[in-house]
């Protein structure tokens, strides 16, 4: 499996944007994908998870604000941002839920 992000940019705080997983190869055993973020000197951490029964999971910091969802005949996987803040600033990555397959990252840059 093959993950390749894009949709990242510059946007004001207040706005939003969607950022893209494009997903290739074989898919029949993964039971999700997620979103996650790396901040400038921080960790990695989790964003959203869409399993493959269609349940959904999001941090704190980004419910109610953020929105995973999947197009399965276009094999992606989206993440809509709205209400961006300039903390949301980080490189997103898309992840295969059940294996260490990441995306090569998809750096947000939210200015205040």
């Amino acid at each position: 499996v093959q993950l390749v992000e894009s949709g990242g940019g510059l946007v004001q705080a207040g706005g939003s944007l969607r950022l893209s997983c494009a997903v290739s190869g074989s898919t029949f055993d993964i039971n999700g994908f997620a979103w996650y973020r790396q901040a400038p000197g921080k960790q990695r951490a989790f964003v959203a998870l869409m399993t493959s029964g269609g349940s959904t999971d999001y941090a704190v910091t980004v419910k109610g604000r953020f929105a995973i969802s999947r197009d399965i005949p276009k094999n992606t996987v989206y993440l809509q941002m709205n209400s961006l803040k300039p903390e949301d600033t980080a490189v997103y990555y898309c992840k295969v839920w059940n294996r260490e397959v990441w995306g090569q990252g998809t750096l947000v840059t939210v200015s205040s």
